[in-house]
């Protein structure tokens, strides 16, 4: 089993969850994050006077999936997620150990 975190811009949320319906993900986590990456924030101007906003909010989306479905997944997010333009976000993916289903105690990929 595999870990898909992916780190996107909070307007492409419902964009990223219904491509990943569509590949039959059966669940996801959301939050709500703040951060930043390379750019180290963004600048902007109001009424002639510039500040910086060095922590932007982002949203990040897990889903634990099956080893032969993380290619599937992780092109579901990109494509879904993709602006082109810099912030577009991140995609991490890590193993899992293992998953229990804390009402029938399923194990492994069953409990997914």
């Amino acid at each position: 089993m595999k870990r898909v975190e992916a780190i996107v811009r909070t307007g492409k949320v419902s964009d990223v969850t219904e491509a990943l319906e569509e590949v039959g993900v059966p669940g996801i986590m959301i939050s709500e994050i703040e951060g930043h990456g390379r750019q180290g924030g963004v600048e902007d101007t109001v009424r002639g006077k510039k500040y910086k906003v060095e922590l932007l909010i982002k949203a990040k989306i897990d889903v634990i999936v099956k080893d032969s479905d993380v290619d599937k997944v992780v092109s579901a997010i990109r494509e879904a997620a993709v602006t082109g333009k810099v912030g577009d976000g991140k995609i991490f993916v890590s193993p899992v150990d293992n998953a229990i289903r804390i009402r029938t105690n399923d194990k492994g990929e069953s409990a997914l």
